[in-house]
């Protein structure tokens, strides 16, 4: 029996495109054991999936979080943290950091086989590695999946993959219920903020706020739909703004769900439109449609995948400039974000109704 450490410190979307990675390694090693490093936010994504044994969730950046606050219990979690994946005996693993610590951390644990990618020689403690000199011309699971060919296992499904418990399924069903919907009833959900992983910069993946209202107006009033607006505590602000935007009411549950509920959530919808960010790839993992809008990233890299035309419909406005998000670095923004505010209303409406 071989032994997997999976690591990947990254957001919701960069753990759910390796979910593809994992079915593979279980699948050409079915009495294998997987375990998954990743950070504390992104272990809802994880936690039900049949093909991980193992969760470790803290990342680089959840200890020094903790850490500033105290250090004595950064420290202590540190160190458990340490002794949890030593305790397993990790024969391999694959690393998605692209950070050196990760490769450095996994050599002290004994883990003997270290494969992953060599970004600006940060590879230097892998033992098996691919160059890269950062995602472009084509999609992060592609990227991912080629770290396989080091363990000679040829991928049969590409399809990232998420679960849901029954249990979260009907908490969701109650929920949505609770607030006057229906099987009848045409649910459309909106997620104006999304991409935290960008931190500060993440209002730079967002359409305008006041779009978004007349957007969810229109659905409301010429198709009858229940608009729910989706987001987390930090995008209350804008869920506010949409709210106070608009004619019709809509179903405000910004900051009201925590992870496990919004992907159950998710899979109640007809349809999601959304920035680039982690409802659109929880989305696309559960067969939703999605209509996408992008601006400083490619979405041939980190679009929906695999892309289908019959369930997504990705907006954006092509400028000489884009996309301005190149090798994991945003490049300061000439042209006043006109590749998203320039995508207008009608388009998006119609986009909706093209998916219906």
């Amino acid at each position: 029996m071989k032994k997997f450490l999976v690591i990947n410190p990254f957001g919701i979307g960069d753990v759910l495109f390796t979910t593809p990675v994992i079915k593979a390694i279980k699948n050409s090693y079915p009495g294998s054991f997987i375990g998954y490093w990743c950070n504390e936010r992104v272990k809802p994504i994880l936690k039900d999936n049949p093909c991980i044994d193992k969760i470790f969730a803290l990342s680089r950046g959840d200890i020094k979080r903790i850490y500033h606050q105290s250090r004595w219990q950064g420290i202590t979690k540190f160190l458990s943290l340490l002794r949890n994946i030593k305790r397993e005996h990790f024969d391999i693993s694959l690393d998605f950091s692209l950070d050196h610590r990760y490769g450095l951390t996994s050599k002290l644990l004994g883990i003997k086989k270290r494969l992953g990618y060599n970004y600006k020689k940060r590879g230097r403690f892998l033992t098996d590695k691919i160059d890269i000199a950062g995602y472009q011309d084509k999609h992060v699971v592609e990227y991912y999946l080629e770290l396989l060919k080091l363990l000679d296992i040829n991928p049969q499904d590409e399809k990232p993959e998420l679960y849901i418990t029954e249990q979260d399924k009907k908490r969701a069903f109650d929920l949505l219920q609770s607030k006057g919907i229906d099987n009848k009833d045409l649910v459309i959900g909106i997620a104006p903020g999304a991409g935290e992983s960008w931190g500060k910069d993440a209002r730079l993946k967002h359409w305008p706020a006041e779009k978004f209202a007349r957007l969810a107006d229109r659905l409301i009033s010429e198709l009858g739909a229940k608009i729910l607006i989706l987001g987390d505590k930090t995008e209350r602000a804008i869920a506010d703004t949409i709210k106070n935007t608009m004619r019709n009411k809509p179903i405000d549950l910004a900051g009201e769900t925590n992870l496990e509920e919004l992907i159950a959530i998710i899979n109640n919808l007809h349809i999601l439109v959304t920035n680039d960010g982690g409802p659109l790839h929880i989305a696309v993992a559960l067969n939703k449609k999605t209509v996408s809008l992008f601006g400083p990233v490619d979405p041939k890299v980190y679009g929906p995948y695999p892309f289908n035309e019959r369930l997504h419909i990705v907006l954006r406005r092509t400028l000489d400039c884009s996309p301005c998000y190149r090798n994991f670095r945003l490049s300061r923004c000439r042209s006043n974000r006109e590749c998203l505010e320039k995508i207008d209303v009608d388009e998006v409406f119609n986009a909706v109704v093209n998916l219906l």
